[in-house]
């Protein structure tokens, strides 16, 4: 009888044991289930189309929806339409400085740089012909039609138009200005709808990053290093460059300066899911997952870098950002 009641007893105590452990198990997977919406630049869709996937068969019960616009658009879904989102990433780390936070996110880490160049294709009028030292002289030809994305809505429009006047300056030749002069209806939100124009032989050449120019294996010009934004040594020189894009207000300007071609990421404060926002963040600043995807696909891993928004960065990003006080 003793025996009977002993072994009933233990009996109990495993069945509470495992009952306990699948309770665990299955407190851990339902943290991580549902949708995850992130808005990102057009120039990630690569790389964070291969990133969703490879977060997905980690976590199978995770739906990541992907949203691509300029990053300025990405924002004004935000502040304006106020959308639901999880997370965004933006071409340039200053559009998340400038038009969420503090509102709308707490914090901003740089994580990726990347760098101007002119894409074409075989049939192009002067393919042949086109340099890095010419590409101005090409593009301003009548016979040529060229696109670039709109500088208030994509940080590669603008970043065109600093790329043109940075030109302009270091040749000493202000008819360089001539080709933001022409073919403005071929203007687009993101630099990536371009792409099918120029594939279709619509257009001729366009203003597009170099990672995204080699995802989709297009031929392109390498540009000189005093114009292509890509290095922070040059910060002094590029902040020579200057545009005028819409603020945050109707009929409010603001005025960008040059400066080198860095991409940022945030969690936005109002995520419908910011558990699941915090494990892909996880998974993305990995160098071995995310991170080893952005630089597959042609940006280099910068982070990590400053940031003014250091103190308020959760502790477990922290080491992915630098302080500028220290």
């Amino acid at each position: 009888m003793r025996k009977t009641i002993f072994f009933l007893l233990l009996l109990g105590q495993v069945f509470a044991f495992l009952s306990c452990k699948n309770g665990n198990k299955k407190s851990q997977i339902d943290s991580l289930q549902g949708d995850l919406i992130i808005f990102h630049a057009g120039s990630l869709s690569v790389p964070f189309r291969f990133i969703a996937e490879e977060f997905e068969k980690e976590n199978p019960d995770v739906n990541v929806l992907l949203e691509a616009a300029g990053s300025i658009a990405c924002a004004r879904k935000i502040t304006d339409l106020h959308k639901d989102c999880d997370i965004m990433a933006s071409a340039d780390y200053q559009v998340i400085d400038r038009f969420l936070i503090p509102e709308y996110a707490d914090w901003n880490i740089s994580f990726a740089s990347n760098e101007m160049s002119i894409a074409f294709t075989d049939k192009s009028n002067f393919a042949d012909q086109i340099t890095s030292e010419n590409w101005h002289e090409i593009l301003v030809d009548p016979e040529v039609i060229y696109g670039r994305s709109d500088p208030n809505s994509d940080p590669c429009g603008y970043r065109s138009v600093m790329t043109t006047q940075l030109a302009a300056l270091m040749e000493k030749n202000p008819d360089i200005l001539k080709i933001l002069e022409k073919d403005q209806n071929y203007m687009r939100p993101k630099e990536t709808d371009l792409i099918g124009l120029l594939e279709s032989n619509a257009i001729d050449y366009i203003f597009i990053y170099k990672s995204v120019a080699e995802q989709h294996q297009l031929n392109y010009v390498i540009l000189n290093d005093s114009i292509n934004l890509a290095k922070p040594e040059l910060s002094k020189w590029y902040s020579n460059a200057e545009v005028s894009i819409f603020g945050k207000k109707p009929g409010e300007k603001i005025v960008l300066l040059g400066s080198p071609m860095v991409y940022g990421i945030t969690k936005i404060k109002t995520a419908p899911n910011p558990e699941l926002a915090d494990a892909f963040l996880d998974f993305f600043f990995d160098a071995k997952k995310g991170m080893m995807i952005i630089e597959e696909q042609g940006q280099r891993n910068i982070m990590p870098a400053p940031t003014s928004s250091f103190n308020l960065i959760p502790e477990k990003f922290k080491k992915f950002a630098l302080n500028p006080v220290e």
